[in-house]
Parts: structure tokens; sequence; C-alpha cells
């Protein structure tokens, strides 16, 4: 059931066309394998390939580099649709919107025309290893170090809640160049795990498949470098440095990218929240209760008379910061409270709206159940919604 909602104005013809076209290719190619990949943990590598080749992936990466040449406006589109198709196993928001941007903005000429296209296509698989065992939000504190011995970086350290872990073979990695220092001895370093013939490189393994209350078909996993050799050239100093310059950059290009992170999470907030509400519309209308349509019930109207206002509302504050984006004019504290506050906001709707569906809606048989479950991570990653809070505070 569709919902009437106004126009998002950061959407043109072409966010539209695409809109329906992305929407068409998930109903009928990846959500009658939803219940398949749940099942198994992860997505094949065979969907990164299929993503690739029906135009899924970097649509925000120039034409150059084998991109859409779109903006983040077509990345939005495809996040929300995968939302609403409760495809939450599929990382490929992650892959172009978060790791494509960290090679195009800070990657030089080699660099990207090495990987973007790759990753277009979907043969290369992006994660972007920050998170360790005692190191969540606070990145500064990363143990995860590599040592230069010539034309080569030595890299030890362990990372977990790796989005893509287990397909992920490109792997940008926050490391510390120099020990010595906090922020300023962070840097960037791309790893090629996987060698031509598939076997990984020395040293690199993948850990576990992590067993998580939601998001059960996305491959989160633990990831192990021990001593593993990387080319000084994988790491991330800016389009115009020199191989093995920009060393200790690491800590600014993280912080100029997490504002389109964050947005990315707020969108999919945002499209997980308008199919819940859809879902929970349709369910009460058929379903009867004491002789009559749940929905008949007025305690029914007004929860969802209030949660329609919520998603509303949701949309209308995303969309305002997919405007500002789109200008360059986005701000960290702005996409803080962008991600918190609709992060929350999803919870609650979740909650209301799962509710409302009595027992069934706690079987997972049904989409709200699944929606719940993955609804809740949201307010953890990407930064918990505390440190959002602080940041944000920092500019009142």
């Amino acid at each position: 059931m569709s919902l009437p909602l106004f126009p998002s104005s950061w959407m043109n013809d072409e966010h539209r066309m695409l809109q329906d076209s992305v929407a068409r290719f998930f109903k009928e190619r990846w959500v009658p394998r939803a219940a398949e990949w749940r099942e198994g943990g992860m997505m094949g590598r065979d969907t990164w390939l299929e993503a690739g080749a029906n135009g899924l992936l970097c649509t925000g990466i120039p034409e150059a580099y084998g991109g859409g040449g779109g903006d983040f406006g077509h990345e939005a589109v495809i996040l929300l649709e995968q939302a609403k198709a409760n495809l939450s196993g599929f990382g490929g928001g992650l892959h172009s919107a978060i790791v494509g941007p960290y090679i195009l903005h800070y990657g030089n000429e080699e660099q990207k025309a090495r990987w973007l296209p790759r990753m277009a296509r979907g043969e290369l698989v992006g994660a972007i290893a920050m998170t360790e065992p005692g190191t969540g939000s606070d990145l500064q504190s990363v143990r995860t170090v590599a040592r230069r011995e010539g034309d080569e970086y030595v890299l030890s350290g362990q990372k977990v809640f790796i989005t893509n872990g287990q397909n992920a073979n490109l792997v940008v990695v926050v490391c510390k160049t120099d020990k010595s220092a906090a922020a300023k001895g962070i840097s960037l370093l791309v790893v090629e795990v996987e060698n031509e013939d598939g076997s990984l490189v020395p040293g690199y393994r993948r850990g576990r498949n992590l067993d998580k209350i939601g998001m059960k078909a996305q491959d989160t996993s633990e990831l192990f470098f021990d001593e593993v050799r990387v080319p000084v050239a994988n790491l991330l100093g800016g389009a115009h440095a020199a191989p093995g310059e920009g060393e200790g950059q690491g800590f600014i290009q993280l912080m100029q990218e997490l504002p389109q992170e964050r947005l990315i999470i707020a969108v999919t907030a945002v499209g997980a929240m308008e199919r819940a509400l859809s879902e929970t519309l349709a369910y009460t209308k058929e379903r009867k209760a004491f002789g009559k349509s749940v929905w008949d019930f007025q305690n029914t109207r007004f929860k969802l008379a209030e949660v329609q206002s919520q998603v509303l509302a949701a949309r209308a504050f995303v969309d305002a910061c997919m405007d500002a984006h789109l200008k360059g004019e986005l701000d960290a504290a702005r996409a803080a409270l962008a991600k918190a506050w609709s992060t929350d906001l999803a919870c609650k709707v979740m909650d209301e709206c799962l509710q409302l569906f009595g027992g069934y809606g706690y079987m997972m048989e049904y989409p709200i159940a699944e929606l719940y479950a993955d609804a809740r991570v949201a307010r953890i990653y990407g930064g918990t919604n505390e440190i959002m809070k602080e940041l944000a505070s920092r500019f009142m």
C-alpha cells in the first residue's frame, strides 16, 4: 500500500526513473531470495556481480572511473528502495557511498583507475574496517598498526562488526602509522585481501560471520591482520599525493566523510519507517477482531495517524539534509542530529507498528518483525546516538 508523501525536493526526473527501476529489480529479483539469504547469514558474491550489471553500484562515482556519473541522490534512491524492500543484508550503500568516495576523494589517479571500475562492476566488494574490540566511536584509540618497511607496510590488528566482512576483497583499514600520536597518527590503508586466484593474502583472516539480533542476511564479521604486507602505494593520501605520502591524514579524511555516512543511516531509517507503516495499514485493515477490522478501533487509527505524522516529519527533515548535502552545505552537527533522531524514531515507530500485529508481529514470517529487529542497531553503528548528541551539542 502506497502512502501519500510530499515529493522530495532533491529528487529530479532521473532520480525518479531510477527509483522505479530499482524498486522493480528488488521486487522481482531479490525479495524472492531474501529468506534464503537470512537463513545462510549472507548474500553471495554472485549478488554483487548482479548488482553491478544492473547499475546498482557506485552510481555517484564519475563515469570516467566506471561509475554511474550521478550524485549522492542516486545512492539515496537505492538506499530508500532497499529499505522499503526489507533487504538489509545488502551492503551496497557502504560499498558505493562510503568506500567508493574515500577512494575517489583521497586516492590518486592510479588508485582510482585500479579500484573504482571493478567496484562498479561488483568484482571488488568494499568494506571499511574502523571498529576494534576495545574501540568503537573513539577512532583516535585504534590499535591496529601499520609499520613501514621499505616499499611496504606491515599491518597487524583486529577489527570487529565489519559490514560486508565475508564478501569484501577490498578493505579500507583505519590504522596507526605513528603509534605515539593520537588523531595525527591515523592513516587509511587500502588492503586487497585476495590474490588473483581468490585465495587470501598471507596474514589476513576472516573471522566468524557474527550472529546478530537483526540484519541476519548481512555478513558482519571479525577481520584479522597478522603481519599483512601492503604496498605503500595503497595508502590514501590525497588525489595528488605521491606513493607513501599522506600518513597521518586518516582522521581528517574520516571526519570529512562521516556526515555522508550518517545521512545514509538516516535515509535508510526513513525508508524502513515508510515500509513499516505501509505493512501495518494493510494488516490492520484486513485483520478481524471482535467482528470488525483492527483498523475500525479508534486506538488503531489514532496510533497510525501519529505514526504517519512522525514518518512525514522524518522524511521532511532528512529531505532538508539531502538538499543541503547535495549543495555541499551539510555540516557534521546536522548530520549527527539527523542520524540520531531518525534512528531513535524508527525504533519507536517499529514498536508501535509491531504492537498492532499482536502475536503475529513477533513472528519472523511477517516483515514487521524483521524491520523491528533490524532497526535497533542503527542507534549504535555510524557512531552511537549518544555520541551524535554530544557532537551536535558542541555547536549549539
